[in-house]
């Protein structure tokens, strides 16, 4: 478990240490008991021996004895949920100050 923010990765290995989640960036909205962080990935793909095109996870995490515990997550499944996504967040807050 992570005892800092900064600390917190999403990178995943399997039993055999393959990286099967690889953290490409990531990005701290928000700080404190409850923090929040966007994550940008691939996954892996054993059939193809490739990585995906780049995903998000958006994930909500909650200190408590010392370590970061996530909480909930809402993964974003490619380019173009993402840029629906952006694009209903323009049209909602677009023009507001």
């Amino acid at each position: 478990m992570a005892e800092t923010i900064e600390d917190l990765t999403i990178n995943y290995e399997d039993e055999e240490g393959k990286l099967v989640v690889k953290e490409l960036t990531k990005e701290i909205l928000t700080r404190g008991s409850w923090s929040t962080i966007m994550f940008l990935y691939q996954d892996y793909d054993p059939k193809t021996g490739d990585y995906s095109e780049p995903k998000i996870t958006i994930r909500r995490y909650r200190k408590s004895g010392g370590q970061f515990r996530q909480q909930s997550k809402f993964n974003i499944s490619g380019q173009k949920q993402a840029l629906q996504i952006s694009d209903i967040i323009r049209k909602w807050y677009g023009g507001q100050e």
